[in-house]
């Protein structure tokens, strides 16, 4: 019985992501996930919603069966 393991591209938050501080965020998915460090990704509230910023994953812990990634916001798209 393998691990399973998803590669993600975009992070997205389902309206789920703590604010640490103000520009810095903790977001805890279920199962095990892969994000690229440290380069601009997405930020969506779900896969289909516009682009509601971008960020960078400064932290990803694996810990049962969940995924969890600290991530700063670089830019916000403003929604007017």
């Amino acid at each position: 019985m393998g691990m399973p393991l998803e590669l993600n591209t975009m992070i997205v938050t389902k309206g789920k992501e703590i604010r640490l501080e103000e520009n810095l965020f903790l977001l805890e998915k279920e199962d095990y996930r892969l994000y690229p460090m440290n380069i601009p990704l997405e930020v969506r509230r779900t896969k289909e919603a516009e682009t509601s910023g971008i960020a960078t994953i400064e932290k990803l812990e694996w810990e049962n069966s969940k995924t969890s990634i600290t991530y700063k916001l670089i830019a916000l798209n403003s929604t007017n």
